[in-house]
């Protein structure tokens, strides 16, 4: 895999692929194109795969380096990726989540799962529900209680199958946040299939700020997760909370499905997530990986 230093991959203004250097952001995909490593006007999918996995985007890398960059401040930052092969997604994968969601909804009893039965409840989000950094979050009509959650997401770099755990990370390009939006009434209470609808609205996954490679980040299950609704802190968490980490995630996906280049796995929500309202604002941050805000509208 071709790093460097500093890497964090992002997408801004009109949709270019930039590289972000401290306080910098270096056009990346015409570089990669000029060595061949992928194709003009490339989407970041793709360019994880060269980054991931063509020796040939080494000369790319360097070259959007050496290019001139703009500052980061005067960026508008988007979603870093659009078009994730799958958007895989972990349900009730924190123990106090689990006891939060039995007085919030009801939920089911969960607690004497195996691994295997907990990540089984694994559901899909569409391409269509990515939001980017400052986003909005669009209250549908039909809702009567949405909730936030927040959470760390891994980026598949190389082809997964049937992966062990003790080497899934070799096959992780980077991390970055996903804000899992979910209904919650209708269509919660007693009805566990519905998850792909209830967290599959326009705008129910905020993906972002930026992508940051694996070596930016030590241990994925030793990171802090903050999450401020209205200037008020409501969720304060760790990763290392997981009932099921990262590895065992990827084992068992693998397990199922071949995880391209590309694909997201995020991991599920700590506890403390909270209704959403007109006019909400919300601020999550996980150490190692960055800030997003989002915004939050009723559907007009």
């Amino acid at each position: 895999m071709i790093t460097g230093k500093t890497m964090k991959l992002c997408r801004y203004n009109n949709g270019a692929a930039g590289l972000i250097d401290g306080d910098q952001i270096y056009p990346i995909g015409d570089a990669l194109a000029a060595t061949g490593a992928v194709r003009s006007g490339a989407s970041m999918t793709e360019i994880i795969d060269a980054l991931a996995n063509n020796p040939a985007a080494a000369a790319g890398l360097s070259a959007a380096r050496a290019g001139t960059p703009i500052a980061l401040a005067a960026a508008t930052l988007q979603a870093p990726t659009l078009n994730p092969p799958a958007i895989w997604a972990a349900a009730a994968n924190y123990r106090a989540h689990q006891a939060e969601m039995t007085i919030r909804v009801n939920a089911y009893d969960r607690s004497q799962f195996s691994a295997d039965d907990l990540m089984a409840e694994v559901f899909l989000k569409p391409q269509s529900s990515i939001v980017g950094p400052g986003g909005t979050v669009i209250l549908p009509k039909i809702a009567n209680h949405v909730d936030f959650e927040c959470e760390l997401c891994a980026v598949i770099g190389r082809p997964a199958k049937k992966v062990s755990a003790e080497n899934a990370l070799d096959y992780v390009y980077g991390y970055t946040m996903c804000w899992d939006i979910s209904i919650r009434d209708p269509w919660s209470k007693g009805r566990h299939n519905t998850r792909n609808i209830r967290k599959g609205f326009d705008t129910f996954c905020g993906v972002g700020p930026w992508i940051v490679t694996k070596d930016e980040i030590g241990e994925p299950q030793d990171l802090h997760i903050n999450v401020e609704q209205n200037g008020q802190n409501v969720m304060k968490a760790h990763t290392a909370d997981m009932i099921n980490g990262l590895r065992d995630l990827i084992r068992f996906l693998s397990s199922v499905s071949t995880l391209m280049p590309g694909t997201l796995i995020t991991t599920g929500t700590p506890a403390g997530v909270s209704k959403l309202a007109d006019g909400d604002h919300l601020k999550g941050t996980i150490s190692g990986i960055g800030t997003m805000e989002l915004h939050v509208a009723a559907e007009a």
